[in-house]
């Protein structure tokens, strides 16, 4: 077993979270293309409630996982991992069956009626054997980051990808003559063969792992220690007292993202109905919005999930040993990152996105939508990595209490605008951006005021500087340059030139520097050998 550092680590799951996403647009631009906007509406009105059922079962348990192998693992107390794994899948296991029985059960009341439209009920049965699924894998997952190593997260979840396009695009197409209920519902059925492929593909790794360490028989002295630190391991009542007392504040903090998800959906769909809105036209607007601008705008997402995860046992070992000037260093450095790395993807959408959406989509009205969201998508991409370092820091309450803060302002918003036909479906836009606001400012100042964190606000400037610079550069090529009787063509080219703008500004204002090359595996190695010649 190999552990990562952090940089390394967060490299990996950057590797895996990038490659997810690009393969993930697959799907997104054939599946409306396969059952329609309405189709993916009825497909996006199940899963809030997937998801909050999933968030009760799993909750914060992997983020406590991996606080507590860490700290096991610190510690020399190999076989306490072990312990902690074993738990933590008897008590997921126990909840996913039960929670699977109560879906299949109440299927029909929550299908009739607390979601907006009873055409979902097959998506809900398709989507109701993921729950044992998901239950198994966010416990290996969290197994695997707790001893900060990447790899069996990152490749799992690249098979699942894979294998989840494929499934959820065939069977869509095969059952779509049956309805637009029944394609949705193929897509969902894709989707858990993709959930399950993945969870068998950790479960191997686990057992590799398991055969190499009995290849390796301790000596006499080493076989006395381990002997020790089994004595020592806590009994299986103290691990749960332990897993609860970390998972349930977090699991709260989830629990209001998954409602304020859930809410986000019922709300929008019968304030729209109070704006005139049709159940079929808001069924179809609301899966815009959900199923092709929001995945469009979070892209990015992949580097702030990858640093997320990468910095909850980074910051909890360095808390343990009180080194709050590596945890300055950890936060300045993931939030640098996720700026930089998000901000090209945020000024594209914003110049060009009317174009961008009639090449994925084939869809140029729904636009608008991308256009007003994408400057305030930096928001989204710095709110993981602040919540994760709260979370590492033993403070989940406080990110739980943003949250909901943030999801109160959402949810009167969605009622105040969405219900209005002067807004209609920008309406839950507007309430939306201003949630991801509130949010991230919250999470910032709380942070500030936990370990006196201070943002360095000269790179933030600097950012802004660059990003400005871009937009003016992709806005030039794509009405200037001699190509306008290839659109295609003048798309891409505008991005070109814009990106390489952006890379020669990012060095030039010292946002990224050759010392930040070095560090990354691979390209640091070229970049060593290139600089020596």
């Amino acid at each position: 077993m190999n552990k990562q550092s952090f940089i390394k680590g967060t490299l990996i799951l950057l590797a895996a979270g990038i490659l997810n996403r690009l393969l993930g647009f697959i799907p997104r631009i054939a599946l409306p293309r396969i059952i329609g906007p309405e189709g993916v509406g009825i497909y996006q009105l199940g899963y809030p409630f997937f998801i909050v059922l999933v968030t009760i079962i799993t909750g914060g348990i992997p983020l406590a996982i991996a606080k507590m192998v860490a700290e096991a693992e610190g510690a020399g107390k190999r076989d306490a991992s072990k312990q902690i794994l074993h738990v933590s899948l008897m008590l997921t296991i126990t909840a996913g069956a039960l929670f699977t029985g109560l879906s299949l059960l109440l299927a029909p009341w929550v299908t009739g009626v607390l979601l907006p439209d009873e055409r979902v009920y097959q998506t809900f049965i398709s989507m109701t054997p993921m729950m044992i699924i998901i239950a198994v894998s966010s416990v290996y997952r969290g197994y695997f980051q707790g001893k900060q190593n990447m790899i069996p997260s990152a490749s799992s979840s690249v098979i699942e990808t894979i294998v989840r396009i494929i499934c959820m695009l065939w069977f869509a197409h095969l059952l779509m003559p049956k309805g637009i209920a029944y394609g949705a519902a193929g897509a969902m059925l894709g989707t858990a063969v993709g959930e399950l492929i993945g969870m068998i593909a950790l479960l191997l790794q686990y057992s590799g792992e398991g055969r190499k360490t009995n290849k390796l028989l301790p000596k006499p002295q080493e076989a006395v220690s381990e002997k020790k630190a089994q004595e020592d391991s806590p009994s299986n009542r103290g691990i749960l007292k332990r897993l609860f007392g970390i998972a349930l504040p977090v699991t709260g903090g989830k629990m209001v993202g998954s409602f304020s998800y859930l809410l986000e959906t019922i709300l929008t769909n019968r304030s729209l109905a109070m704006a005139g809105i049709a159940t079929s036209v808001a069924t179809a607007q609301y899966g815009a919005l959900q199923g092709m601008i929001i995945p469009l705008l979070l892209l990015p997402g992949a580097l702030t999930v990858s640093l997320a995860i990468s910095l909850v046992p980074s910051l909890s070992e360095a808390a343990a040993r009180n080194d709050r000037s590596t945890i300055h260093k950890r936060m300045n450095q993931s939030l640098r990152l996720a700026l930089v790395s998000g901000a090209p993807f945020a000024i594209i959408m914003f110049v060009l996105a009317e174009p961008l959406c009639l090449l994925l989509y084939d869809n140029a009205e729904i636009s608008d939508m991308l256009k007003i969201m994408a400057p305030f998508a930096l928001f989204l991409y710095v709110q993981s990595p602040l919540q994760a370092a709260l979370q590492a820091l033993d403070r989940p309450g406080r990110a739980l209490l943003n949250t909901l803060f943030g999801a109160i302002i959402k949810m009167s918003l969605i009622v105040y605008l969405a219900s209005n036909p002067a807004f209609g479906i920008k309406g839950a836009v507007i309430a939306i951006i201003v949630n991801s606001i509130a949010v991230t400012l919250l999470h910032g100042f709380s942070l500030s005021r936990l370990i006196g964190f201070r943002f360095r606000l000269f790179d933030y400037v600097k950012i802004a500087a660059v990003m400005i610079i871009m937009g003016a550069c992709v806005l030039y090529g794509y009405r200037h340059l001699p190509f306008s009787t290839t659109p295609w063509l003048q798309f891409w080219i505008s991005i070109a030139v814009g990106i390489l703008v952006y890379f020669i500004m990012i060095f030039m204002t010292k946002l990224i520097t050759p010392r930040d090359l070095e560090r990354v595996p691979v390209v640091g190695t070229w970049f060593n050998k290139f600089s020596r010649r």
